[in-house]
């Protein structure tokens, strides 16, 4: 049984692992629902007035939207490495397949958190109710009174219409959540249909088999980490080194004692090493063997940037 388990915990530790991005994606996308959750529970107020309504519904969608949106962009380590790229390089190396493929990368993970919020905010529906209650003709509701226009159209979200106005308001209600859970089951449809096409077309193109495909994202997350680590060790190293300097000794707990004595740092790495190992990296290969970072690239003593005979750029970026 224990052995049972621990297979069991063993499959879903490599499941996750090679599931990351998809991971991460729903976790955005179920923070996203929440805290639409609670923007509506606590935030949303409609004000009820003509020409404010349609103007607050709409903000209640696309503000939020956009500011996922560009949250998304922000936390994407590729929009920083382009910018690294672009600072540091040029973009005169970037193909217009490599550029295609690295804004669809940025754009596509920064769009999750929006488009769930759109979505939810559509199935919902009290937002869009909100924005176009008073747009509803008049004349498209039967028997409505005459001597009654937007105004009171607009006051409808908020139930404070007429007596006489009750049926109208359920009926107006009920019509413009219709279209908008339509609209919201339409953009689940076609973000579903976007993702699916978007996967086929990155298999297809791919220059990798399956198994190096997934081998190369194993390096990547592993290195990742490895490289963090090392990076904290080194650092608290380095400052322990420079204030004992300063101050003649240094307050370390015995972890850190022992990772002084354990990994002696001399120095720190000139600014061209940290120039190499910073940007967009694009699949390489150099003489028929894979270069998967510029971390290796740079540990192969592969210069340069571009495609030649030695290094051949592949057009194939990291997901």
């Amino acid at each position: 049984m224990a052995a049972l388990i621990a297979e069991n915990f063993r499959f879903l530790s490599l499941f996750f692992k090679s599931k990351d991005v998809m991971i991460f994606n729903g976790l955005v996308a179920l923070g996203t629902v929440g805290s639409e959750e609670l923007f509506s529970v606590v935030a949303f107020n409609c004000p009820c007035s003509p020409a404010r309504n349609y103007i607050y519904g709409l903000a209640a969608i696309g503000v939020p939207a956009l500011a996922l949106f560009l949250i998304g962009v922000i936390w994407n380590n590729h929009t920083w490495n382009l910018v690294a790229e672009c600072h540091k390089r040029g973009t005169k190396n970037f193909s217009a397949a490599a550029t295609f493929l690295l804004f669809g990368s940025i754009m596509g993970r920064a769009a999750v958190a929006p488009v769930t919020w759109s979505v939810i905010s559509l199935l919902r529906g009290e937002a869009y109710i909100c924005a176009l209650s008073e747009f509803v003709k008049p004349s498209s509701l039967d028997k409505f009174p005459a001597e009654y226009g937007a105004e009171v159209l607009s006051r409808f979200p908020c139930k404070d219409v007429p007596a006489n106005l009750t049926k109208f308001r359920d009926e107006v209600t009920r019509r413009l959540r219709y279209e908008s859970q339509l609209f919201g089951w339409l953009l689940i449809g076609i973000v579903a249909v976007l993702v699916f096409l978007t996967k086929c077309l990155k298999h297809c193109c791919s220059p990798l088999s399956y198994r190096q495909e997934a081998y190369w994202a194993q390096y990547r997350s592993n290195e990742h980490k490895l490289f963090q680590r090392t990076a904290e060790v080194h650092s608290r190293i380095l400052a322990a080194k420079n204030v004992k300097q300063f101050f003649g000794f240094v307050a370390l707990d015995k972890e850190e004692k022992e990772l002084v004595q354990e990994f002696p740092v001399e120095g720190v790495q000139p600014s061209p090493q940290w120039n190499a190992i910073t940007g967009v990296y694009i699949y390489r290969e150099n003489k028929g063997f894979p270069l998967y970072s510029r971390l290796h690239k740079w540990a192969k003593g592969v210069e340069g940037n571009g495609p030649s005979p030695e290094a051949h750029e592949m057009l194939f970026l990291a997901s």
